[in-house]
């Protein structure tokens, strides 16, 4: 992944030290399972822990003979034991080793992603609950529908990233797993029990029946539960960028001193880190596509998924972990505009409470056809000739001799249409 996007604690996690080292570790706690059994000596193993060390440079320079990355690992851990090198890989195929560690991996990555989540639902709350009586055009087909409040579109995400947290605990519990059952599954030449001791040592789920390698529908699933989580998000840098549009203007993402929006344009002030996000769950949903692919190996395994996975599985978790701590800075320091809120509004000249009309006249015992049909050439022309909606009701006998003044003003109160934030509020978990 470009360092562009790589934030310090993740990148350490997929950094090649940081695998070797995972792999070594596998392939000591074998050791240790072995020695349990009495299968090996307890003093060999022992040396294995004090001296088995590697060089990134030494496993490059096998591989480039061997072709083989674990075995070009195995032979450089050994060249730093004696004797008991032979203990090293002892009953193990490489994937028993590499799908484990890579388990392992991902628990690690998890627990950056895991705390990003929390972080980022709880700033939404913090956000919902600051503008929770904002009030607000809603906006259906891209028109102006009926009022809302911004707190109520940041409730609706927050929601939508709960959704997503469970998604995600259930996709990660699923990757966080490891396997050692020998060549085709069946541990031939290595006991169940060996599994179930370096699992529990790294804190893995030990799957219950697998090939040569973990089931990969496991793999697909925590693949789409990110690129799902990045949807969302483009989804709400998508609202933001609607909402900072020059005729909209209703918030704008934090615009920084001296920061430049165009080479040729002095006056921009555009919305790109929400852009970005947009561009970046493209990519994930990429990555989402190729983990689906990668699912259909042939018979006990193929390394068909090796390659796409090398890429894939850092390349999504790195991006997700960018995208999380990035929008979370955008909607901390988002500069929101009630005033343009609210005069927004008032763009369509009262149309916006059509329906609380519809109603009164209904609540009178005209039936809905007679009501809408009598209001609806009144919305027609007050959008033709931009005129006040309210005017034209007004005008009209039909409907003067049915609504009050006081009814009237109480179908063009915005606040009715705010009664039950409140209680949307609870439901969501918002306190």
């Amino acid at each position: 992944m470009l360092a562009r996007y790589t934030r310090k604690e993740m990148g350490k996690i997929w950094s090649d030290e940081n695998r070797y080292n995972a792999w070594l570790e596998t392939e000591i706690l074998a050791d240790e399972a072995w020695a349990e059994l009495g299968e090996i000596p307890q003093k060999d193993v022992e040396k294995i822990k004090a001296n088995a060390t590697f060089d990134i440079s030494r496993i490059q320079e096998i591989e480039a003979q061997t072709k083989h990355d674990v075995v070009s690992f195995t032979r450089a851990v050994s060249e730093s034991l004696g004797e008991e090198s032979k203990w090293i890989h002892y009953g193990l195929t490489s994937t028993d080793v590499v799908d484990t560690a890579y388990g392992y991996l991902m628990k690690q990555a998890n627990e950056i992603l895991r705390n990003d989540l929390e972080k980022f639902a709880k700033t939404i709350a913090k956000k919902a609950k600051d503008y929770k009586y904002t009030v607000m055009m809603g906006r259906t087909h891209g028109v102006h529908a009926e009022p809302t409040t911004f707190g109520l579109k940041l409730a609706l995400w927050y929601a939508e990233v709960k959704r997503q947290i469970e998604r995600f605990e259930h996709a990660a519990k699923g990757v966080e797993a490891g396997k050692i059952s020998g060549a085709v599954g069946t541990f031939a030449n290595i006991p169940p029990f060996v599994e179930q001791y370096v699992c529990d040592k790294l804190g893995l789920r030990a799957q219950d029946i697998s090939t040569q390698v973990l089931p990969r529908d496991l793999h697909a699933e925590y693949i789409a539960s990110m690129a799902l989580i990045a949807t969302s998000i483009e989804k709400f840098g998508t609202e933001i960028r609607g909402l900072q549009k020059s005729e909209t203007r209703e918030v704008e993402e934090f615009f920084a001193q001296g920061q430049k929006g165009s080479s040729a344009m002095p006056h921009k002030r555009n919305p790109i880190g929400s852009e970005n996000m947009a561009g970046l769950a493209r990519v994930m949903r990429g990555h989402m596509i190729t983990a689906y692919e990668d699912v259909s190996l042939w018979h006990e395994r193929d390394i068909s998924h090796s390659s796409a996975e090398r890429i894939i599985i850092p390349d999504t978790t790195i991006l997700l972990d960018y995208m999380l701590n990035r929008f979370n800075n955008i909607l901390d320091n988002l500069t929101v505009l009630p005033e343009n809120m609210k005069k927004n509004m008032g763009a369509t000249f009262g149309l916006i409470y059509s329906q609380r009309v519809l109603l009164k006249l209904i609540d009178h015992g005209m039936t809905r056809e007679e009501a809408y049909d009598l209001i609806q050439p009144k919305t027609a022309q007050a959008w033709d000739e931009q005129t006040d909606f309210r005017s034209l009701l007004e005008k009209d006998e039909q409907i003067t001799d049915v609504l009050s003044e006081v009814e009237m003003n109480d179908a063009f109160d915005y606040h009715y249409h705010l009664k039950h934030v409140d209680e949307i509020f609870k439901r969501v978990g918002i306190d």
